[in-house]
């Protein structure tokens, strides 16, 4: 009994010495702070312009939740994780609870003002990221004199200390990408542009870590090849093996391997901040590439549509009242979303989602490899780098702004190699 007793505590000892990550409490985050676009707004667009209309929410929600989807979006998976309630659009003067977090995000925005703003044909969310941080301002200035106020007041607004301990997600980029594209630039011009959205994007973060954020949940862009609104505007464009427009994937990688490389550049100038880079598009990839392998078909195809080889047209989008033939008809969802890849030609299924959500949560596709429950953790060079400031100070006798240290970057390529991607259940 004591031989095994001795084995046992061998064998855990060695287990933490060679996965850390295994050692690591839960960080039991209080709350959610969100900035992003379409693929995790809850309401921020529907506040401020038309509603959606049915067929939008009906596997989970059962009529329209201001999501651009048939149910529940990654963000939506994250805070049910996180045993929190879904977030509240910051937009949303409605029925609104900012208890847990607030959700900046809204469908078609931009890291980039915009050169066009909706209404204009081709036009994007005047909220982009600049203004969501804003408005995130805004949020932590008000909401803690709104407390103050006592009663129902207090229970609306998060606590002051939240704003330290919550997660900070990002999603967002995507439509940058898209902006060029359709504002008739080529290839090689929407690559030129990326840096400086990357930039931009890099601006804002330190703003919103010198206001008190600590973690960050960073995700990359998708493959934006393969969604049918592309597909359908750019039909001569040369396919890969998964009939995603290759080139339009390749500026998505861009983006993705320069984010990180921002990422890294994060860590380095706020080493006692965790950072996680999320590679989203390897995961929403392999739902194009091997979609029978996770239980999807027609993965090019939108459920929700009309027309042409991808069921998309501009024209004639989800929910929308159409007439064919002289006959007026609305256009309906699939049979079976839960089968299905993409929802409207631009969005993901409520299944999709789900599927994305298990394979990102585990940290098998997170730079570092840390799940998302333990996100608030540093890496172990960032502890190193930490605790060399903290004698830097002690030997100066006071304390001094965080100084740019330089680390060797954590090698990861632009198209990260991971294992292979979880069955989903």
């Amino acid at each position: 009994m004591t031989n095994i007793s001795s084995f046992c505590l061998v064998f855990l000892t060695l287990h933490t010495i060679l996965n850390p990550i295994s050692a690591l409490k839960s960080c039991e985050f209080p709350a959610i702070f969100n900035f992003g676009d379409s693929n995790s707004d809850t309401g921020g667009f529907v506040a401020s312009f038309p509603p959606l209309n049915s067929p939008y929410g009906e596997t989970y929600f059962q009529m329209p939740a201001g999501r651009f989807s048939d149910g529940r979006l990654i963000i939506d998976f994250v805070a049910k994780s996180l045993n929190l309630s879904f977030l509240s659009a910051y937009l949303d003067s409605l029925g609104t609870n900012f208890t847990v977090g607030a959700n900046f995000a809204t469908s078609a925005s931009t890291i980039t003002l915009p050169a066009r703003i909706i209404p204009a044909n081709n036009g994007f969310s005047p909220f982009f990221f600049l203004v969501q941080y804003n408005q995130f301002v805004q949020l932590k200035d008000r909401s803690q004199s709104i407390r103050k106020r006592g009663g129902v007041f207090a229970q609306l607004m998060p606590k002051e200390e939240y704003f330290q301990k919550a997660l900070y997600t990002f999603d967002i980029g995507q439509n940058d990408l898209g902006a060029g594209f359709f504002g008739n630039m080529s290839v090689e011009e929407v690559n030129a542009s990326v840096p400086n959205i990357v930039n931009t994007f890099l601006t804002n973060v330190k703003s919103i870590y010198n206001l008190g954020a600590r973690s960050f949940w960073i995700h990359n862009t998708g493959p934006i090849g393969c969604l049918a609104y592309v597909l359908a505007n750019f039909p001569s464009a040369e396919k890969d093996s998964a009939g995603c427009a290759k080139s339009y994937n390749e500026v998505a990688q861009y983006f993705n391997y320069e984010l990180q490389e921002t990422v890294l550049q994060l860590r380095k100038v706020f080493p006692s901040a965790a950072f996680t880079y999320v590679d989203v598009y390897s995961v929403k990839y392999s739902l194009f590439s091997e979609p029978k392998k996770y239980g999807f078909e027609l993965p090019l195809v939108a459920c929700c549509g009309y027309g042409g080889l991808y069921n998309y047209s501009s024209s004639a989008g989800c929910g929308a009242t159409i007439t064919v033939n002289g006959t007026q008809i609305t256009v309906g969802s699939c049979d079976d979303p839960s089968v299905r890849v993409v929802w409207d030609g631009i969005h993901y299924t409520e299944a999709a989602n789900k599927f994305i959500f298990n394979q990102i949560s585990t940290g098998a596709f997170s730079d570092p490899p840390i799940p998302l429950k333990m996100a608030c953790h540093r890496t172990g060079k960032q502890e190193e780098l930490v605790k060399k400031e903290e004698e830097e100070e002690i030997v100066m006798g006071r304390g001094l702004p965080i100084s740019w240290v330089k680390i060797d970057a954590l090698s990861f390529s632009p198209t990260p190699s991971h294992g292979p991607v979880k069955e989903w259940s």
